[in-house]
């Protein structure tokens, strides 16, 4: 008797996908069955790619700040290699010329429509960071190595696209707990898995074992509906900066807006009156550098029901209000006064609860961050309900559309929150 062979339950498709193309069901499927299986062996990294030896023995100086250098040097030499057992899984690549992340934008039109985002400075980061790591690392290991890399693929343009799609479509295997103290897995390209495309309300899971990664659902998807993965909780600013495209508003659930921490102490310095006052606060944000609460580049990171850097913030607000006398009595405890936490945790609905003059450091904060943006909100919101309007936009329009609103949305909701004058002072 012959044996029928096992239809697959997802199909690649063109149709009914939210990008160029994705993973659909092909039956419906419950939560918690499994979707399909990738072996071991199937993945594409540092240690599965024919130079895999070579990559080992050279591994120290192959480090860099990105830690991708061996997966890129093993993607160069595969993509020129005549016999590449991997040459059908790049036939199943988005066409590299035609990437649409923001770091192959015109720089002007990258800073026109994401103005005030973070995307702008974070790619320049790593359009830097490219350039260092391919001239001072890989063109030479390349060169070192004329017969494993053809005069093709030593190129920075290739590297540039091969950089962006290892951002994509790359994976990176979780540590176990008692693996916490470890550096982090190098990344691995996983074939179909990266065929899936992201929302934060994902219907499907990888999951890691010791032979085979599994794809599985995580809740019912009918037939004919699209599989969707999950990249981690990201931003909007994070999906187009990384990965090329964002979730339209208000779909995306884990969409934040940034304060940038130096923005915060601007807003104290604004507030000060007199010498002493602006020394004083200084002196304060010296002190929140020193319990490493604050830096020059980080940020305050907001999301739409909770702060995400609730000890940084609470920690800056305080110190930054407190009266001086207090203040100096922290300072001489070196910190370590009484630190307890206000009660409750930070979330959106609680900021009301705060003390009048944090809400009035926060909402000035605010006012700054909102004063970086090229548009405001009425002019965003106007586009977006505008169907007519919104669809004569360009693509990238619309995606920066989408990163601005969001973000904006979040932080008028502050503004609302923080307004001094609504609430008992305490």
């Amino acid at each position: 008797m012959a044996t029928q062979t096992k239809r697959p339950r997802v199909a690649v498709s063109r149709q009914g996908t939210v990008a160029g193309y994705g993973m659909v069901a092909r039956e419906s499927v419950q939560a918690g069955e499994l979707l399909f299986v990738v072996p071991r062996a199937a993945l594409l990294s540092q240690h599965t790619c024919s130079i895999g030896g070579l990559l080992e023995r050279e591994r120290g100086a192959l480090q860099s700040q990105s830690g991708w250098v061996p997966l890129l040097l093993a993607l160069l030499h595969e993509l020129q290699a005549p016999a590449s057992r991997w040459r059908p899984y790049f036939a199943l690549w988005p066409e590299l010329g035609r990437l649409e992340h923001p770091m192959f934008w015109p720089e002007e039109q990258r800073r026109c429509l994401l103005q005030g985002t973070g995307v702008p400075e974070a790619v320049e980061k790593d359009l830097a960071n490219i350039r260092s790591e391919y001239h001072s690392i890989v063109l030479p290991f390349m060169e070192a190595h004329p017969d494993l890399f053809s005069l093709r693929v030593r190129s920075l343009e290739l590297y540039h696209q091969l950089v962006a799609l290892v951002m994509a479509y790359s994976f990176q295997e979780p540590l176990e707990e008692e693996e916490d103290e470890k550096e982090p897995n190098s990344p691995v390209m996983v074939p179909a898995a990266d065929i899936l495309n992201h929302l934060a309300n994902h219907n499907a899971n990888l999951e890691y074992s010791a032979n085979c990664l599994r794809m599985v659902a995580t809740q019912p998807i009918p037939k004919g509906h699209e599989i969707f993965n999950t990249y981690g909780q990201m931003a909007n600013w994070q999906l187009i900066h990384m990965y090329g495209f964002v979730e339209p508003y208000p779909d995306n659930t884990d969409d934040t807006a940034d304060i940038q921490m130096v923005t915060v102490r601007e807003a104290a310095l604004q507030g000060t009156k007199t010498e002493a006052e602006r020394l004083l606060a200084y002196e304060r944000w010296d002190f929140l550098c020193k319990l490493e609460m604050v830096g020059e580049e980080g940020a305050f990171v907001i999301g739409r029901e909770e702060v995400l850097t609730e000890e940084e913030l609470i920690t800056t607000l305080k110190v930054l209000c407190m009266p001086a006398e207090e203040f100096r009595e922290l300072k001489d405890q070196d910190g370590g006064g009484d630190n307890k936490r206000e009660e409750g945790s930070l979330t959106i609905t609680n900021i009301p609860k705060l003390k009048a003059s944090w809400r009035q450091l926060l909402r000035n904060s605010v006012l700054l961050t909102l004063q970086t943006y090229a548009t405001d909100l009425k002019t965003d919101q106007d586009l977006l309900s505008n169907k007519e309007v919104y669809a004569q936009l360009s693509w990238r329009e619309q995606q920066a559309l989408q990163v601005r609103y969001g973000q904006k949305m979040i932080l008028h909701q502050l503004l609302e929150l923080t307004q001094v004058g609504s609430f008992p002072v305490p």
